[in-house]
């Protein structure tokens, strides 16, 4: 499969959707138990208080119709498979003619509880798409038609309450019940709405990150490429001088010689590490290595080059597998250390240690620590305190990377002052078991 077919998968929205379409769905299987719990207490109200004569049989049968469907819906939420919006119609649907059933054995339009068709109504709105919610109307608006020209007339005692009264309360009770459950459904299923428009947000916002690496890395890879050449030419030019006459009986010349062909070599070296990190040429120089080699000799290599006396380096490692030695996070590693340094001239710690099945980094400084806003935005592009323009890219850069090993970057502030990054990487993402 294709990268680009790759990041298409990860970044699909629909398994989103379908989350929260999965999540509606058991919020109606516990509306309908609820249903279920009050159709038999006011049943048993309107039977043994009232003395209204009810249909008990017919009536047992449609309930126990409504708890088969419901179980069936239970066993339907078990499925890893997405609920389609056709389905969430056949669950409204099913409750509305269930409803429409227990009606009409109970007086049809006269029953006060007709207000429940509402309910059916209003959920299907929020649950629905367009058509089917107008579906809904119409299913609603023909079932009460329907019991307007057939229904079971109530059977009322000779001697009773005043029936108008009666209607009243019974009004009064389905306006409170329609209210209460749609107040309590309605604003859970807006909860579940509002995160999945958060994970859409955060999908969108990570598949925007990962065009801008891809972008980023053909700028970068096509650079290295533009600039292999022209050191390749200074270091000839370079070594020529060096054995000029004019040029070596000269000790001050021929050092500064030296020392430009050294910031060459480091220049093609860099080169070299951006054409690795964008995947070109692994195979040829990939080699093995110890993980305390590999990290002891990365940090003494970011010693020499940027803090001689302000570093330090602690090995807890517990073992000692080979790995990869991966350029992307010896660079990311370096990227952290350049910017404590930056941040604490005067003491930089980096820590490696192995906790159960990851390997976990920790580089800590001395400076003002991070603020809040960059705890907040930590791993966005162009979120830096440095004032200089394309700040921030170092620590986007590095959560990339260590996401793409399948580990996370995690930044706070220490107590006793500084700041303080951990990177978590699981070492199968850098043995040679898993690169093999």
């Amino acid at each position: 499969m294709s990268l680009s077919a790759d990041l298409a998968d990860s970044h699909d929205p629909a398994p989103v959707a379908g989350a929260t379409t999965h999540r509606n769905l058991t919020l109606l299987v516990q509306l309908r138990w609820i249903a279920v719990i009050g159709q038999l207490i006011t049943i048993a109200v309107v039977e043994r208080v009232m003395h209204v004569r009810l249909p008990l049989g017919a009536m047992a049968a449609v309930l126990i119709v409504f708890m088969a469907g419901n179980m069936l819906s239970v066993l339907r939420l078990r499925w890893p498979y997405p609920v389609s919006n056709r389905e969430l119609l056949a669950t409204l649907t099913f409750d509305i003619v269930i409803l429409t059933a227990l009606l009409y054995f109970s007086g049809g339009p006269t029953n006060p509880f007709t207000s429940l068709y509402l309910l059916q109504v209003i959920l299907g709105a929020v649950l629905l798409e367009g058509w089917a919610s107008w579906a809904m109307v119409a299913l609603a608006t023909l079932c009460f038609l329907g019991l307007t020209l057939s229904f079971r007339p109530l059977e009322l005692p000779a001697e009773g309450p005043d029936l108008f009264r009666l209607y009243i309360l019974g009004a009064l009770i389905g306006f409170v019940l329609d209210a209460v459950l749609l107040v309590f459904f309605i604003s859970r299923i807006s909860a579940n709405l509002r995160q999945r428009d958060a994970r859409l947000a955060a999908l969108r916002q990570h598949a925007a990150e990962e065009d801008h690496i891809v972008r980023m890395g053909l700028l970068a890879s096509g650079a290295a490429h533009e600039l292999g050449t022209p050191l390749s030419t200074l270091d000839v030019i370079l070594g020529d001088w060096r054995t000029m006459p004019k040029l070596a009986g000269d000790p001050e010349l021929a050092q500064e010689i030296e020392d430009m062909r050294a910031e060459v070599a480091r220049c093609k070296s860099i080169v070299t590490g951006v054409l690795l990190s964008a995947g070109e040429a692994r195979a040829e120089t990939a080699a093995a290595a110890e993980l305390k080699a590999y990290l002891r000799t990365l940090f003494e290599e970011w010693k020499t080059r940027r803090a001689p006396d302000a570093a330090s380096y602690d090995d807890a490692l517990k073992s000692d597998p080979k790995i990869v030695a991966d350029s992307a996070l010896k660079q990311a590693l370096y990227n952290l250390l350049d910017n404590a340094i930056e941040a604490s001239p005067q003491a930089v710690a980096m820590r490696a240690r192995i906790d159960g099945e990851q390997l976990v980094i920790t580089i800590s400084d001395r400076g003002a620590g991070f603020t809040p806003q960059m705890l907040a935005d930590l791993g966005k592009p162009y979120h830096s305190t440095k004032a200089r323009p394309g700040g921030g890219l170092g620590l986007f850069l590095v959560v990339n990377v260590v996401r793409k090993l399948g580990g996370q970057v995690e930044a706070r502030n220490r107590d006793a002052g500084g700041a303080e990054v951990t990177v978590c990487v699981p070492l199968s993402a850098l043995t040679l078991e898993a690169a093999g």
